[in-house]
């Protein structure tokens, strides 16, 4: 699919992934907007690509409404929606003191990475059904989601993550065979460990944060390094221009293989 002159909603993207994403797209030539809920990082990030940022909780149905009619009402059609908006938590379904996992925190990841993600990708779907096809083939565009490898090997502590993630992964080929009729490709990205501002924050600065990212980056098996969001971006952007790539899960770790903890 030809990105020039194209319309684009990147939810979570004032930062990390969706930032990075945003920003190849719009180099592409799209017309990017960008979907996040930190109206100031937001701004910034649309106005350095000119595009526009629509605040955007994805678990409103309202909210992602008006985001990706922003996109369409751009006078481009509207054929790329990239969802990274997420968000992370640890804890075991049972702690060391023997307590359940909270019920809530995990309605929590669930409601916002899983049915957050379902959310944008039903109803940019929709507005995309309404554009001409761009091609013989009859497309009229590409929905990318963001899952993770946890969600394919979790870890210790993260059956909330995963749990999300993993349902991700689970939708991508029925939403794809759903989605065939009106000529919309659906592809999920599995990132491993990319040093977004997440792991930066954790990290702090100076030598102990850089033996802890050193740390992270040991069980990657080539190239011995974190991964980058704009290296994301270019394999979402490869996602979308390709047309045969429908209905895929793809991987993108360096090799990892998650162990236990």
């Amino acid at each position: 699919m030809e990105l020039n002159g194209t319309s684009a909603i990147v939810t979570g993207g004032a930062s990390g992934l969706g930032e990075a994403t945003a920003r190849v797209l719009a180099k592409a030539g799209a017309y990017v907007v960008v979907a996040d809920v930190n109206d100031e990082a937001g701004k910034e990030v649309a106005a350095s690509i000119g595009g526009l940022f629509c605040h955007t909780d994805v678990t409103d149905e309202g909210q992602v409404t008006d985001a990706v009619a922003a996109a369409g009402s751009s006078g481009k059609p509207l054929r790329v929606a990239v969802s990274c908006a997420g968000i992370g938590f640890a804890a075991r379904t049972v702690n060391r003191d023997g307590a359940p996992h909270d019920l809530a925190a995990f309605n929590r990841v669930i409601g916002i990475n899983l049915v957050g993600t379902f959310n944008v990708l039903r109803i940019a779907a929709a507005a995309m059904a309404k554009v001409e096809p761009a091609d013989s083939d009859g497309q009229r565009g590409v929905i990318v989601n963001t899952s993770s490898v946890a969600g394919l090997e979790g870890q210790t502590g993260q059956i909330a993550y995963s749990a999300s993630k993993g349902g991700i992964i689970g939708m991508t080929v029925p939403a794809a065979r759903d989605l065939s009729v009106i000529g919309v490709r659906v592809l999920t990205i599995c990132p491993g460990i990319i040093l977004t501002p997440i792991y930066k924050g954790i990290a702090g600065g100076g030598e102990a944060a850089e033996a802890m990212l050193a740390k992270l980056a040991e069980p990657i098996v080539f190239p011995k390094r974190m991964g980058r969001p704009d290296e994301f971006g270019h394999l979402v952007k490869s996602l979308a221009e390709n047309d045969y790539m429908n209905a895929e899960v793809i991987r993108f770790d360096g090799g990892v293989r998650f162990q236990p903890k």
